[in-house]
């Protein structure tokens, strides 16, 4: 009986020992399994739905006009191929009573959101949000720019590179850019960015063209870009070719006129004019003696925004020649219109 008892014992505790390592081993297996998948919270009696988007336009943001492409896997009758977001920021899916807050959304955002509102209907709803067309708050470049236009933008975007897609500053642009930001109701951004959206700056255009930071922002859909004309001047009267010339730098009356080709025979050189704006409405006549100016027995006036240099003709029947060859002329250059 001793043996038998001691066989007992032994035959026990060696199933007992095998038992526990095939648990052990069962627990180690499957925390193994458990800790090899991605781990998500979840809520009892609630299911999550599964949502595929394309994450090529992630970091847009939806607005007011643009057209969504929206599909529902499998439910054709749920799907939309161009819906519209309305200006309130919202669109309208079936089954759904209430408008889906799709502004300020990215597609992925806006797909999640719809997929939950299906969960009342169906089992993991699978949903994907396409924008087809861009339409809402474009931003527009008009001024002394080669190409004006308003552009949709797709992606973040500097001043800069946006100056070019408008055909870069022209050959009248000034030294400065003025920036219009949007007053847009859906402002996306939050706290400093949003206090930032609505007013105006300015920036030096030799600084943006060459790339300094300072002043090369990047425009928000709605911005409007200007770029402000430089101050003029205008040479008039018996010239080459009258002209209009931007105040980019220093001109004098007489650098003015040479630009505009010179004078033309029959000039009264010690007559030329500067027609001038003051700051007070008035106006002022400044007379410049040109023979003068280039003995250097006269001081050759300095020009200001909005002067107008006139150089006038010695002789009244020059004058009827010269008024005769650019009238006519530009008269049979009109339209003709029937009187009845």
């Amino acid at each position: 009986m001793k043996n038998r008892n001691d066989y007992r014992m032994f035959t026990m505790k060696w199933w007992t020992a095998a038992s526990a390592m095939s648990v052990a081993f069962v627990l180690v297996a499957f925390s193994q399994s458990v800790s090899a998948q991605p781990q998500t919270k979840s809520t009892p009696g609630i299911r999550r739905p599964t949502v595929k988007n394309s994450n090529a336009n992630e970091g847009y943001r939806i607005g007011p006009g643009d057209v969504l492409e929206i599909r529902v896997y499998k439910l054709p009758e749920l799907s939309r191929e161009a819906l519209r977001v309305e200006e309130n920021g919202r669109i309208r899916m079936p089954l759904i009573s209430e408008a889906i807050d799709a502004a300020c959304r990215t597609e992925g955002e806006l797909a999640s959101n719809i997929a939950a509102r299906y969960l009342t209907y169906m089992r993991n709803p699978q949903v994907d949000v396409f924008v087809k067309e861009y339409n809402s708050k474009p931003a527009a470049v008009i001024g002394a720019v080669n190409t004006p236009g308003r552009f949709q933008l797709q992606r973040q975007i500097r001043l800069l590179d946006l100056l070019s897609y408008a055909g870069g500053p022209a050959e009248r642009a000034g030294g400065n850019i003025q920036l219009v930001h949007s007053s847009s109701p859906f402002r996306c951004e939050s706290g400093a960015a949003a206090a930032n959206e609505i007013g105006v700056d300015f920036y030096n255009l030799n600084d943006t063209l060459r790339g300094d930071v300072r002043a090369n922002p990047y425009v928000r859909p709605g911005d409007i870009v200007t770029v402000l004309e430089s101050p003029q001047v205008q040479v008039v009267g018996n010239v080459v070719r009258p002209v209009s010339l931007p105040l980019k730098e220093r001109i004098t009356v007489s650098q003015a006129i040479a630009m505009a080709g010179g004078t033309l025979p029959d000039t009264q050189m010690d007559r030329i004019r500067i027609v001038r704006q003051n700051g007070n409405n008035t106006r002022q006549e400044i007379l410049v003696d040109l023979k003068a100016v280039a003995k250097r027995q006269a001081r050759d006036i300095e020009l200001q925004p909005n002067d107008i240099v006139e150089v006038p003709v010695a002789g009244a029947r020059r004058f009827m020649k010269r008024l005769l060859g650019d009238v006519v002329p530009s008269a049979a250059r009109l339209p003709t219109y029937v009187v009845r």
